[in-house]
């Protein structure tokens, strides 16, 4: 049974980060999703951060690898790996360890059964005692304070590093609901291969990410930023520094973004009319990392005609999402596979 205080966990398994929250204490774990591996002896050389680090610059024999691709699981030992150095971690910061802790674990809305299934999986092998998902646009409503369990609509759009979850919720469900495979990651690819094409220039995914947080936006800025960077000339072979404008960003972002918007738009249409009512009056609320990109909430109440806010603490909504649904545990456990359907 859940509910013993020092066992309770609650686990937002990211494509980019994990954040694993402990009942009582909050986020003990913040660590990205990154798994280092030797390639010939298949022994785990780094977990999280140390991991992340050695991204494009690991020797031939270790490769550094994310084991979850758009919100699923794509490496099941890794993936089971990884979260059993993460509870190990979180079990250090709790006063009463305890070997075989429940958890419950966030997985995107639009997942198959099958892959439901194998989140849980992992995390048993990993050591957990039992372990229920919760889907990511609930737990990021509850995280960012929305009255999930009352008869009045609220909208969520959860964009993380695999998936964007669009989400309308009442009555402690989900009435309507998108999950598209476009995110924080596809926003990096779409600026390295901006680059790659505009200036033969190839760059990594750490300097993509950079120019993202730094100078990107979901429209163009008031005054145009720039930024320096590094990469190899993809004529010559040779290393190169170029400045590379906000401007630009934008429109390597444009089709992600765009992406994103339509989905918010299809997610509002099959909306009920009572609850579009409820949302034109509370807004429309921004969580996850890709919430930060600057303007995006501008844009989206541009083309929504709805007020939109960013969550006061985007990242870790749906973390704190998580560790609060494990309140009503026992309505995610009776429900299961069938909530929000």
């Amino acid at each position: 049974m859940f509910g013993g205080f020092t066992r309770d966990l609650g686990i937002d398994l990211g494509t980019a980060n994990t954040l694993v929250y402990v009942k009582g204490k909050g986020i003990v774990v913040r660590e990205p999703s990154v798994v280092a591996l030797r390639t010939d002896t298949k022994k785990i050389e780094a977990v999280g951060e140390a991991a992340k680090k050695m991204i494009g610059r690991t020797p031939g024999n270790i490769r550094a690898i994310r084991p979850m691709k758009d919100g699923v699981i794509a490496d099941f030992d890794t993936t089971a790996t990884m979260i059993k150095y993460f509870l190990n971690r979180a079990q250090k910061q709790r006063s009463f360890p305890s070997r075989h802790p429940n958890v419950m674990i966030c997985v995107p809305s639009g997942i198959t059964a099958v892959e439901k299934r194998a989140v849980e999986d992992a995390a048993k092998q990993a050591g957990a005692r039992d372990a229920v998902t919760i889907e990511e646009p609930f737990a990021a409503a509850i995280g960012a304070d929305l009255p999930v369990w009352e008869p009045t609509g609220s909208m969520v759009v959860d964009i993380g590093g695999g998936t964007t979850e669009v989400a309308v919720i009442s009555l402690g469900g989900i009435v309507t609901s998108r999950s598209i495979r476009v995110a924080g990651d596809e926003m990096d690819e779409a600026i390295m291969q901006y680059i790659k094409r505009l200036y033969n220039l190839m760059i990594g995914e750490r300097t993509s990410e950079q120019l993202k947080m730094e100078i990107g936006s979901a429209m163009p800025l008031d005054k145009m930023e720039s930024i320096e960077i590094r990469g190899r000339d993809l004529v010559t072979g040779l290393p190169k520094t170029l400045a590379i404008t906000s401007d630009e960003i934008t429109e390597a972002l444009a089709d992600t973004v765009n992406a994103i918007v339509d989905a918010v738009k299809v997610t509002l249409e099959k909306c009920p009319p009572e609850l579009s009512a409820d949302i034109m009056d509370r807004g429309i609320v921004l969580t996850g990392g890709g919430g930060l990109l600057r303007n995006l909430d501008k844009l989206l109440a541009r083309e929504t005609g709805m007020p939109v806010i960013v969550a006061e603490n985007p990242l870790d909504c749906v973390a704190i999402g998580t560790g609060r649904a494990l309140e009503n545990i026992h309505l995610f456990k009776t429900k299961g596979s069938s909530r929000g359907r």
